[in-house]
């Protein structure tokens, strides 16, 4: 048990997935139109359920990442003494460019949307800009998290024990086939809130599906090819380009 997995590294996501899972609070609560006020009870109740999913999906991310060759190889390093200044510099802008690139792609092919589905464009769906920029840590590290380090890893593994390479890895196709499969969920996942501003129709469904898809299968690269690192760090850029820069420049043009 105690060598499963890299227990400081465990303690270190569960931390920082529960903080910013309160930090989504003020925009989850705008986006849903919830007149509900945040109090320490309900910060309480939701850090509790957070912690508990948390720690089971964390567990198991960096349980099975480890046995198909997957996982944060910088912050595990690190922990372990290692140096990784060089690795962490290496992979920092490239992350940020193709999660930048993810959020401008995404504003691309949300257009024709916004055009057959005119409600997307109220108001009520663009919170503030300081509560978007909080809830992108809750993009960018705890949906990775969950994704990317154990959706990902899950499948991979999965499909790793039906078939391998002849050295012993994980086929490409059993990758790809895991990160398309998380995009798909990571879309699904953002039907709910979509459902609160409007109804779900096929088109809706679609429309989610895909620019979710668009950035999922992204950072679900990053995380086989960099590793959770440069999957998080592109996701939080993505976040910031979609709900703290978009929304400041249309306010400065309307």
């Amino acid at each position: 048990m105690k060598n499963l997995i890299n227990w400081r590294l465990f303690f270190i996501l569960l931390i920082v997935c529960v903080i910013a899972s309160l930090l989504v609070l003020p925009y989850a609560l705008e986006l849903v139109s919830s007149e509900d006020e945040i109090t320490a009870i309900n910060l309480l109740l939701v850090a509790a359920q957070n912690l508990v999913m948390f720690a089971v999906v964390i567990f198991f991310g960096l349980l099975l990442s480890k046995q198909i060759g997957m996982g944060l190889p910088i912050l595990q390093g690190a922990l372990e003494g290692e140096n990784k200044t060089k690795e962490f510099k290496a992979i920092l802008l490239p992350s940020v460019f193709w999660g930048v690139l993810a959020g401008v792609l995404i504003i691309l092919f949300s257009l024709p949307f916004n055009k057959l589905i005119p409600e997307l464009n109220s108001s009520e769906a663009a919170p503030a800009v300081w509560k978007g920029f909080l809830a992108s840590f809750y993009g960018g590290i705890a949906e990775e998290v969950l994704l990317r380090l154990f959706v990902v890893s899950l499948i991979v593994w999965i499909t790793f024990k039906i078939k391998k390479t002849v050295d012993g890895r994980p086929t490409n196709f059993g990758i790809w086939l895991a990160i398309i499969l998380s995009a798909i969920l990571f879309g699904i996942g953002h039907l709910p809130a979509t459902a609160q501003i409007v109804s779900l129709t096929g088109l809706v469904v679609v429309r989610a599906i895909l620019l979710n898809g668009i950035g999922g299968i992204l950072f679900g690269w990053l995380y086989w090819k960099k590793g959770l690192e440069s999957a998080i760090i592109a996701h939080f850029s993505a976040d910031i380009v979609l709900h703290v820069i978009t929304p400041t420049v249309l306010l400065l043009f309307r």
